[in-house]
């Protein structure tokens, strides 16, 4: 285990944040609770956003920009959202610093220069596009409306930690507009179905498809959509949610359209998410003692080579070589560099790309160009072979494949072994403090129960999955009837 991190063992929140420091994805920045996304970890969520934004386009969205400021009576037309978020809000009430006269050199807001209307800096802009959609919507000619944005938001949390909770963050937010409750009710489905596929084939983590308590539901929707996906620590995250708004927005904003019979009708709403927390659900759900594992199909740097060399000479012949190999790859789409620089000894290299998670890493030195081999090293399972050079290229192509669908398996056994089923109280509290994971439980349906079992234990209903089986029961906590099992967890 590399010296310069925490284990998962002995302190498994300090690991999460010396594998984000240290692994080079962030740093903390001077506004408190605020991340600075350093290259590679941007790398990563560009990655991330490039295959999720041809998904979004592949299924007909389009993608547009709205501000960053909220008028605040725009913001609480919608009662329930405003409510929701109010607590988290930053607003903006000035627009002019001065110099302070009491003392030189320092500034000072400008009491003169107060906002007419304060401004809220968008939590999420459901206020601020229902607001335009209103002047863009007049008959079903124009449904359905179909925009995405790539933004950033801002929610005041108290309690921080990168990427998983910041007081701003990256996204995207879908924001649709339907004719029909059915048709927006279908739209809510199909993107989670985008993140649920996006989640398991590109991030490798295995996630389960659910809709929340009203409880949990966002802020102004009918109906809350989620992936959850379960971490080595046995806590859940939230990796991904949609929304049916049913009216609401349209009711609260007047949008409205006329349909093929002329006749007046407020349009069907949806809102859909996800963020950079999923750099931190991909950190969690696959890294270990050693640093970061990418998944290679995100990964920013899928194979990297480290030449070993003694003078000049015999490094330009492996240079040569190298650029070789470097070209094959290439020119297969692999994503590669090739680390000749010699600020730092080849050791000292191998430890830094395990660090950072490469899925692949080749080495090679004289006595391996005279025999045609390449020394290659996989980050998922640390196995260490000996590669020929000829198809070189075509070999590394199909083990990145390999180690993409390992690293999903390791996942989904750890995540389907981790699901308990529990019928009495004593069990359900006990599998939690000793074994966490998800906890298969019935109950009974009312908020209250819910409440109490999240007073006694932390634990939230993550969600009631999409494909349950209805079976008769009783609730863990009340013994009152229950329909169905639900599926708890303590979580990020």
């Amino acid at each position: 285990m590399s010296k310069e991190l925490t284990s998962r063992a002995e302190d498994y929140s300090q690991w999460y944040n010396d594998l984000v420091i240290k692994g080079g994805l962030a740093d903390y920045s001077a506004v408190r609770g605020c991340m600075v996304i350093k290259p590679y970890g941007f790398a990563l969520w560009e990655n991330m956003r490039d295959q999720l934004d041809k998904m979004f386009k592949d299924t007909g969205h389009q993608n547009a920009y709205f501000p960053l400021f909220v008028p605040k009576s725009l913001f609480e037309a919608e009662e329930k959202n405003a409510e929701g978020f109010a607590k988290e809000c930053a607003i903006v009430t000035h627009y002019r610093l001065k110099n302070d006269p009491d003392k030189p050199g320092k500034l000072m807001v400008d009491p003169e220069a107060k906002l007419e209307e304060e401004l809220i800096i968008r939590p999420t802009s459901e206020a601020i596009i229902w607001n335009t959609y209103k002047g863009w919507i007049q008959s079903y000619r124009d449904l359905p409306l179909l925009i995405n944005q790539w933004a950033n938001v801002v929610r005041w949390e108290m309690r921080t930690r990168l990427f998983l909770r910041t007081a701003e963050f990256l996204w995207q937010e879908g924001h649709t507009a339907h004719a029909t409750k059915e048709e927006a009710i279908e739209e809510t489905k199909k993107m989670l179905d985008v993140y649920a596929e996006f989640a398991e084939e590109w991030m490798a983590v295995p996630v389960i498809k659910g809709v929340k308590t009203p409880n949990e539901r966002f802020a102004g929707a009918e109906d809350t959509y989620c992936i959850e996906a379960l971490m080595q620590d046995g806590k859940a995250l939230q990796a991904g949610t949609s929304h049916f708004l049913g009216q609401n927005f349209a009711k609260a904003f007047d949008v409205k359209f006329s349909d093929k019979n002329n006749v007046l009708d407020y349009v069907w709403a949806t809102s859909w998410g996800v963020s950079t927390r999923l750099i931190g659900a991909l950190i969690m759900a696959h890294s270990d003692d050693q640093g970061l594992i990418m998944p290679p199909k995100i990964a920013p740097l899928q194979v990297v080579i480290v030449p070993i060399y003694k003078g000049e000479e015999s490094k330009a012949t492996i240079d040569a070589k190298a650029n070789e190999i470097i070209a094959s790859l290439k020119a297969l789409g692999i994503r590669v560099k090739y680390d000749n620089s010699d600020n730092s000894r080849p050791g000292w290299k191998f430890a830094q790309y395990e660090l950072q998670g490469v899925p692949i890493r080749l080495a090679m030195g004289l006595r391996d160009m005279e025999n045609q081999v390449v020394e290659l090293a996989r980050r998922d399972t640390k196995e260490k072979t000996s590669m020929p050079m000829e198809g070189l290229a075509a070999a590394v192509a199909k083990l990145l494949e390999e180690i993409q669908q390992n690293m999903y398996n390791k996942a989904l056994a750890f995540r389907n072994e981790n699901i308990r089923t529990v019928d009495n109280w004593d069990d359900f509290v006990k599998t939690l403090d000793e074994k966490a994971g998800f906890v298969s439980a019935h109950w009974d349906g009312t908020a209250e129960t819910e409440e109490k079992i999240k007073e006694q234990t932390k634990a939230t209903i993550r969600c009631i999955p999409l494909d349950n089986k209805q079976e008769e029961g009783k609730c863990v906590l009340t013994g009152n009837p229950s329909v169905q099992r639900v599926l708890f967890a303590r979580a990020y």
